[in-house]
């Protein structure tokens, strides 16, 4: 390696060198200056200032509902398909709602009357219709293969 070449490369290091160690020294103060000042009363309002947690999906709902990883699976191609997992997913031609596509969509309320707004009564909703109809999701996955409808 020749020098000149060393000199570049040595040159950039000496000033990245010196200015990490200003950074550091400058982020050291600013770092323990709010660990001096926290207080008892500061601490316990940090985490009420913390954003709230995102409520969960859809599909987050199901897998809680539907252990068996065939039977989510088979649920989740339905809903996929029907609705790509829109809960307020609307039929123009039929009218068919939700994440199942329910006709009428009213026919939900028989799992709660919140059908319209929650995922999870859909969810409970067309799992139990599936079920009984078609035996499983995986039986109503089957059905609709086989006919493009369930």
């Amino acid at each position: 390696m020749s020098a000149s070449l060393l000199r570049r490369i040595a040159s950039p290091k000496k000033a990245l060198t010196g200015g990490l160690v200003a950074v550091a020294a400058s982020g050291m103060v600013f770092a323990a200056a709010p660990a001096q000042a926290a207080t008892p009363t500061a601490a316990k309002a940090a985490p009420a200032a913390a954003p709230a947690a995102a409520p969960a999906s859809a599909q987050s709902i199901a897998k809680q509902l539907i252990p068996d990883p065939a039977q989510y699976q088979a649920f989740s191609n339905i809903v996929s398909h029907e609705s790509g997992w829109n809960h307020t997913a609307t039929n123009s031609s039929s009218g068919a709602y939700g994440l199942v596509q329910a006709l009428p969509g009213s026919k939900m309320a028989s799992a709660g009357s919140d059908w319209k707004t929650n995922p999870a009564t859909q969810i409970k909703w067309g799992l139990n219709y599936m079920n009984e109809r078609y035996g499983s999701p995986v039986g109503a996955w089957n059905f609709w293969q086989a006919n493009g409808w369930y």
